[in-house]
């Protein structure tokens, strides 16, 4: 059957208004650079796009121009649903050598370059969380596709890396911003696909293999992270490990180093604190081959926790004194790309829980407190716990009413944008503690708005 002739998209003309196609054009790749997108578009694209000839954009220009004109949909941008286009293709849509999507093996390759893209841009950056996880489309992928028995392996080559890094980067931003509870079902599909990827291109040699299993292990200690900190233990420890395995097969000593830091962390969380010590000690001894002296901090600093953890205050104090020491040699080009989190507010708060576990509740707040006040903004998932961790100090610290306090601030990036398990069981720890003092000014006020938010929550 003959395809459907093209029907002009009067819509998108339309917004294009009195500029030139290629004045028109140029906006696009401004729009672009803005959000990340890389679209080499020009007035010959913006023609066909009105002539009816692009009847859906690929994912990069979708969300180009719904960045260009916040609040319209693709279909006020006169785009036809997606499905609608793909089966439309699959009946014969003759591509041609001049299409930007044709391949060079005289396939269409529009939606397989849409394909790849999936995962590269699996986690948006705008909007909340449930925008994020609403944009997930995931449809077949190169590694997934390779999985089957019944086809040859194929090469995974730099797209497909790339892809896989640029996930791993948009979950921790979106969990700066928002806390993992609404991310962490979505980001296993990711980390899925990630290790089709890897398997696929188990023949993968230089640096192309060596970036595919370090992106391939970052990716399941984010996923293992937000499964930490949504309170799933066990899923966290797994993913941990699937981390430290695939550092190991790949000999990759910065991989490792970050995947005993955070198995570190879980064992700490966990009440096994003996595995805490070794964890960060494994953990430093891979870091010590890297040249990171704020790796070291944090790594040292998880020991520092773990000692604290066992009641060894000496074991901690001789820990915290090497984590300063080495925290202020400052940062490094040899720092690793996912300790962006980790400055002089992390340092006051990490150190802040190792006063709370030898329970000198005064000096632990003091920390917390510095912790909050330097915090940037940005990071509003690690300001909140910053507060918890305070209000919770306060409260054993007798000072029910500041503790309150800081209570209804947590309260607020609980009920906006953060979403964290860990958050919310801390702050109904302070809230037990501070029950007895209900009648101390703005307690009860706090303790009423909690145990709202918890019914709310449990719904």
């Amino acid at each position: 059957m003959a395809p459907s002739r093209a029907v002009p998209n009067l819509k998108f003309r339309q917004l294009r208004g009195q500029r030139s196609p290629g004045e028109f054009a140029a906006l696009v790749r401004r729009a672009a650079r803005e959000i990340g997108e890389q679209v080499a578009c020009d007035a010959r694209y913006i023609g066909r796009v009105e002539a009816g000839e692009i009847r859906c954009p690929n994912y990069a220009y979708e969300r180009v121009f719904l960045h260009m004109f916040p609040g319209l949909t693709p279909a006020d941008l006169g785009f036809s649903a997606r499905e609608a286009v793909r089966g439309r293709a699959a009946r014969g849509r003759t591509p041609r050598p001049s299409d930007p999507y044709y391949s060079s093996n005289g396939t269409n390759s529009t939606y397989s370059n849409e394909e790849s893209d999936v995962l590269r841009r699996a986690f948006m950056t705008g909007g909340t969380v449930t925008v994020a996880a609403a944009s997930l489309g995931f449809g077949p992928l190169p590694g997934t596709e390779a999985l089957r028995s019944d086809l040859p392996r194929q090469r995974v080559g730099a797209s497909e890396v790339n892809a896989v890094e640029a996930a791993v980067r948009q979950i921790r931003l979106l969990d700066d911003r928002h806390g993992a509870d609404g991310l962490y079902k979505r980001a296993a599909q990711p980390l899925r696909a990630a290790y089709a990827l890897l398997d696929a291109g188990a023949t993968t040699r230089g640096s192309t293999a060596d970036r595919l299993a370090a992106g391939a292990g970052e990716l399941a200690i984010s996923v293992g992270w937000l499964a930490h900190d949504s309170g799933r233990l066990d899923d966290a420890r797994s993913h941990y490990a699937e981390a430290l395995a695939t550092a190991r097969v790949a000999g990759d000593a910065a991989l490792e180093a970050h995947a005993f830091c955070n198995t570190s962390f879980l064992a700490r969380d966990a009440g096994r604190h003996r595995e805490a010590v070794r964890a960060a000690q494994a953990g430093q001894r891979a870091a010590g081959r890297l040249g990171s002296d704020r790796l070291l901090a944090l790594l040292t600093l998880r020991e520092a926790g773990a000692w604290a953890g066992l009641g060894d205050r000496a074991g901690c104090e001789r820990a915290l004194s090497r984590a300063h020491t080495l925290f202020g040699r400052g940062p490094s080009d040899t720092d690793p790309e996912w300790m962006s989190f980790f400055g002089e507010p992390e340092l006051q708060a990490l150190e802040a829980q190792c006063w709370s576990a030898l329970g000198e509740w005064p000096r632990a707040a003091r920390h917390a407190h510095r912790a909050a006040a330097l915090q940037d903004p940005h990071f509003a998932r690690n300001l909140a716990l910053y507060r918890t961790q305070l209000a919770a100090d306060l409260a054993r610290a007798d000072a029910p009413a500041e503790a309150a306090a800081v209570g209804e601030r947590v309260l607020d990036a609980l009920e906006g944008d953060v979403e964290s398990t860990r958050i919310r069981a801390m702050l109904a720890d302070t809230a037990r503690v501070l029950g007895p003092r209900r009648s101390t000014a703005g307690v009860a006020a706090f303790l009423d708005r909690h145990a709202t938010a918890e019914a709310v929550a449990r719904l």
